[in-house]
């Protein structure tokens, strides 16, 4: 796993969440302390350091049915281009293939033509919007729904039982479940934003008025990660005044999982898929 001619390979621990923090700010990601301890708790990540500083990580995070999630996979710009996060990937998926885990991500454009050669087979495509709001009264906000009615319609479109996760963002101080006309979705806070995902729902319709019903309710920016085959719900985002900031593609490494019942409107996010 380890090169013998660069820095160990570690197992960072809870301890490190502020670490991989400044890492991810350094980025200009939109993760939070809370997310870091999310990966660090339930699942492995995996860091370099140069001295006592952390200066690349990489993150596998084990779902439901031999399923695991690769992200957080970053690496400071004092030390890029060193083969850091190849390393790093590598040693997330050794640790997937020795528990027999389907390792999924959601790659940047520059990150498919990396992962590609490694055997990573592209799925399905997501747009990264953002929405910034000027100074507004608030409107009321949409209903609150269960963790549970999350839950149920999360399993059926991803095959993964992700209660863990859901339990963990719906306790988060700010965070809310809210549904309306057969559409639910999840809304809690980033580091910059205030993020919305997964977003179920029966048709494109109900899923762009919950959303913009959340939107109307909020003051901070907002983002959500669109599933790009819903057509009509992402024009209707960008129609709303969203921007799309970039694409990710999804990619599998490993054998197909059963198809889901249902595509989400939009995920939990590229680190969370």
């Amino acid at each position: 796993m380890d090169a013998t001619d660069g820095p160990p390979v570690l197992k960072l621990g809870v301890e490190d969440a502020i670490a991989g923090l400044a890492l991810s700010t350094e980025a200009h990601w939109n993760q939070t302390e809370e997310d870091w301890r999310v990966f660090l708790h339930d699942g492995v990540v995996f860091g370099i350091r140069d001295g006592a500083r952390l200066v690349a990580t990489a993150a596998l995070l084990p779902y439901s049915g031999n399923n695991a999630w690769i992200s957080m996979v970053l690496v400071s710009a004092t030390h890029r281009r060193r083969g850091l996060a190849t390393r790093l990937v590598d040693a997330c998926l050794e640790t997937a293939r020795k528990n027999g885990l389907t390792s999924w991500l959601d790659a940047t454009p520059d990150g498919v033509a990396v992962y590609g050669p490694l055997g990573f087979t592209p799925t399905l495509q997501l747009r990264r919007l953002k929405l910034v709001k000027s100074a507004q009264m608030a409107t009321r906000p949409p209903s609150s729904a269960t963790l549970e009615a999350l839950r149920a319609r999360d399993r059926r479109a991803t095959g993964l039982d992700r209660t863990a996760l859901l339990s963990a963002f719906a306790q988060r101080p700010g965070s809310r479940i809210v549904s309306a006309n057969g559409a639910i979705a999840l809304v809690r806070d980033g580091r910059t934003a205030r993020h919305i995902g997964p977003v179920f729902a029966d048709h494109a319709a109900a899923a762009l008025a919950l959303v913009n019903a959340v939107a109307q309710s909020q003051e901070r920016p907002l983002l959500i990660d669109a599933v790009a085959s819903q057509a009509a719900f992402l024009e209707g985002l960008t129609a709303s005044g969203w921007t799309i900031e970039r694409p990710f593609q999804r990619m599998r490494f490993g054998p197909a999982t059963p198809a889901a019942e249902e595509t989400p409107f939009a995920v939990a996010g590229p680190e969370f898929g």
